[in-house]
């Protein structure tokens, strides 16, 4: 299986990426698309089940493009995700004398372990006015009245908004004309506070409309929405957040808590979506990094500094960076509102400014999905950290980056933690030690 959840069968010795299949099974498949060494095709009947396949529990998982490995058991979810991290490691990095993955940190329960979700709001091929989810490799909306990802509080959000605009005769946004007004749902929940946001993305910078809902919101649905604001995004693209934030009820932000520490979250933050497994990937880190209280840390990528401000007690300084100065206003804020001290934030771009920072005894690397910048990595080597955590969403990408530190460092130890079940997508973190 790939990471879109379509299952790698062969026929004739040739290959074929098929939407519907799981590892095991034996299928009658219908080509859809065909290239000289590989192709594309859809489960028609599925012949001799896969002792893994299991029936999904969202009923529309086979349209959405969001829970792709739903008809795989759980069980063998975490072990497709580990033999992942394996094989971009081993076979497609070729990296040599690794230590042994470790089995995947998997959920005891994994559904309803989003703190965020993003609707898009559109209409149906009857004109119905529809929120849920972008179909795989399309733009086209499937309905999805309760995601089993999300709170179930999110569900009778967006019914309530649908409802109101209705009722109030608020368009959608069209993506072909570029008229319309609502183009996103965006529900953030505090898992350990139970705050709510919602918060529109629309095509303008008026809504005089939204009081009133903001007013139903909470009488109707629950007085822990404690901030409904809006997000200006009037760009003809498919980028679904704008950066002017306007407050209709409340501050534009919710408060959430990992393990003793409190942050502020604002439409715009980044802040990991499963809280359960952020603690368990954070003390992973924390785990790897082994600070005395002598070190200095430098936490690029660093974000709204969540992974940071998570090590600072146990550390003589951190230093933070990240491109976007609105998450480096939210760490400054954070560390100040949790009395941490050590702790200093910086903008830039971690490849720009790393070599204008001090000597850090350990590095934690946390980047997007494009990884490391090859100059970042070099820089590392040269300046030649004790130990380095590097934190992936991206096996790939990892796997690239390795083969440039690995002149220099030691892998000590691989652990992939799985952030997004039912989903192609696996965080690993790997500890490095400088070679001596």
């Amino acid at each position: 299986m790939n990471t879109n959840g379509e299952g790698i069968g062969h026929t004739g010795g040739y290959t074929l990426f098929i939407k519907g299949a799981v590892p095991g099974d034996t299928v009658r498949a219908r080509i859809t698309g065909r290239r000289k060494n590989y192709g594309f095709a859809e489960t028609e009947a599925v012949i001799t089940p896969s002792p893994d396949r299991v029936t999904p529990a969202c009923p529309v998982s086979d349209s959405c493009g969001g829970c792709t490995l739903q008809s795989l058991d759980y069980a063998a979810q975490l072990r497709f995700k580990k033999k992942l991290v394996e094989d971009n490691l081993t076979r497609i990095g070729g990296l040599e004398d690794l230590p042994p993955v470790n089995d995947v940190i998997g959920m005891e329960t994994p559904f309803r372990y989003r703190n965020k979700a993003q609707y898009p709001v559109g209409y149906d091929e009857d004109g119905r006015l529809v929120a849920g989810f972008y179909e795989g490799k399309s733009h086209r909306i499937v309905r999805a009245d309760d995601c089993l990802l999300s709170p179930e509080t999110d569900r009778a959000i967006v019914r309530t908004v649908l409802t109101f605009m209705e009722l109030k005769k608020i368009r959608a946004y069209d993506e072909k004309t570029g008229r319309g007004l609502v183009r996103h749902i965006l529900i953030r929940t505090g898992f350990t506070t139970g705050e709510i946001m919602v918060c529109l993305i629309i095509n303008g910078r008026h809504f005089p409309e939204a009081p009133a809902l903001a007013a139903l919101l909470r009488s109707q649905v629950t007085d822990r929405i404690v901030s409904v604001c809006l997000n200006v995004n009037i760009a003809r693209n498919n980028v679904i957040l704008g950066r002017e934030v306007i407050p209709v009820y409340g501050e534009p932000c919710l408060y959430d808590n990992i393990g003793s520490l409190r942050f502020r979250i604002s439409p715009l933050s980044f802040y990991q979506v499963n809280p359960i497994q952020t603690v368990r990937l954070y003390d992973t880190v924390k785990r790897m990094a082994a600070l005395t209280g002598t070190e200095t840390v430098l936490d690029l990528y660093c974000g709204i500094g969540t992974i940071g401000l998570y090590l600072a007690e146990g550390a003589r300084r951190v230093l933070g960076v990240e491109i976007v100065p609105e998450a480096i206003r939210d760490a400054a804020d954070n560390a100040a509102a949790n009395g941490i001290t050590n702790a200093v934030f910086s903008v830039g771009a971690s490849e720009d400014i790393f070599r204008d920072l001090p000597d850090s005894d350990v590095v934690v690397l946390d980047p997007p999905r494009k990884g490391c910048e090859a100059s970042l990595l070099e820089e590392l080597i040269t300046r030649a950290p004790s130990r380095i955590v590097y934190v992936s969403c991206n096996p790939s990408t990892l796997a690239r980056d390795l083969r440039i530190l690995t002149r220099a460092y030691a892998v000590e130890e691989i652990q992939p933690c799985d952030m997004f079940p039912h989903t192609g997508h696996v965080e690993t973190v790997c500890l490095l030690s400088r070679n001596k």
